[in-house]
């Protein structure tokens, strides 16, 4: 791979950062060991501003170039998640039941090895703003460094990321203009009937057969509500009643998630789910409630810092390597959020055969780490060129 020279004579450094960061693993906002270290390491590189604090755990790290010009915002997320570790590797997640299941610690010292790069070189105009954020797991880190001003407080004019992707040939880029992943919310179901002897269910008002239908129903909602050619689903993921054979129970909870990319799809959803909820409960003689949360919104990349990201991309991995209409998917992202607020585009980086993410067996591709910090270095030295 033509990874940035300088870059690659890291690699060592960074996979030591990698292996630190991926045996202390800390979930959502409150990251206290991952951002010291990080902090430790930003202070070390000779950043020239470092801003903590941001979002509890985040920070935003400025490094400025040898002429005045924009700022860019480069980002990496920081969090675990609450998975008990199976790789058997030697630097094993040292706080049990957490693990960087989804490769969080590679994408953090991907934007290291550029920090330290740019801050050396120093090879571009303006300003890059390096965001480092918790909680993209759950809560949205990201919205909430949107909400604490970050864009303009730094006066980020474009931002981008990047994600590790098992599957994907090693240094391989993928990405789409537009629409990148999708919208996801999460629907609670809360049922109260009158429980009762499971041999008397004549004197109950059953939560368990109103929780099976309201589940069937609710997937009618894409096949006979739903127009086929829009990217839709809808799934329940979980269903809690009952504690013994020959009791029914009083109560039931439904649990599940919503992927869109359209809006008015995922009001229609909404809309159904609470007309169904309600008509399954009368049918059954029960009470139901509907807890709808919408989540975070779609990744959408701006069509030309995509192409821009790509012809980026192509430079480090060759053309041939980088897919830059690779179709949409229903997971999501909480980048969306730093999407929103300014142009810029995701872009998946492929890390070979590997556990899948999410998987306790999952361990990031210390190999890749060099290709991240390169994109991301060179992204600011063509974005921002000097002169």
């Amino acid at each position: 791979m033509p990874v940035v020279n300088r870059i690659a004579d890291y690699a060592t450094e960074m996979k030591t950062w990698r292996q630190h960061l991926h045996q202390i693993p800390e979930l959502a906002l409150d990251l206290p060991k991952t951002a010291a270290y990080v902090a430790e390491r930003l202070r070390e590189i000779g950043v020239d501003e470092l801003h903590q604090g941001i979002a509890m755990s985040g920070m935003v790290a400025i490094i400025n170039g040898q002429e005045a010009g924009p700022t860019i915002g480069l980002r990496a997320d920081m969090d675990a998640l609450p998975i008990p570790e199976e790789t058997g590797v030697d630097y094993l997640s040292q706080h049990s039941g957490n693990m960087h299941a989804c490769g969080h610690d590679g994408h953090t010292t991907m934007l290291l090895g550029a920090a330290k790069y740019l801050a050396e070189t120093r090879n571009f105009a303006g300003r890059v703003a390096l965001i480092f954020q918790p909680a993209e797991e759950a809560i949205g880190g990201a919205r909430i460094m949107v909400e604490e001003g970050i864009m303009d407080r730094f006066d980020i004019g474009e931002v981008y990321a990047l994600h590790n992707a098992p599957g994907l040939p090693v240094g391989a880029f993928l990405t789409a203009p537009g629409a990148l992943m999708a919208a996801v919310d999460t629907f609670h179901v809360h049922i109260q009937g009158l429980g009762g002897h499971g041999a008397m269910p004549h004197e109950t008002r059953d939560p368990v057969m109103a929780a099976c239908g309201i589940a069937q129903a609710i997937q009618t909602i894409i096949s006979r509500n739903h127009h086929t050619l829009e990217d839709l689903v809808v799934s329940v993921t979980q269903i809690h009643t009952g504690t013994v054979d020959n009791v029914i129970p009083d109560t039931a909870y439904i649990n599940g998630t919503v992927r869109t990319f359209n809006p008015e799809v995922q009001a229609m959803v909404m809309r159904r789910m609470e007309e169904i909820v309600a008509g399954q409960a009368a049918s059954y003689g029960v009470t139901a409630t509907l807890d709808y949360e919408v989540g975070y919104p779609a990744t959408v990349n701006n069509a030309e810092k995509s192409r821009f990201a790509v012809d980026v991309a192509a430079e480090i991995s060759g053309a041939e390597n980088v897919e830059a209409d690779g179709g949409r998917e229903m997971g999501a992202e909480d980048f969306s959020y730093m999407l929103n607020a300014r142009p810029g585009a995701y872009l998946f980086l492929g890390q070979g055969d590997s556990a899948g993410l999410h998987h306790p067996k999952y361990d990031f591709n210390d190999d890749i780490s060099p290709i991240g910090a390169s994109f991301f270095a060179r992204l600011v030295e063509r974005a921002q060129p000097l002169g």
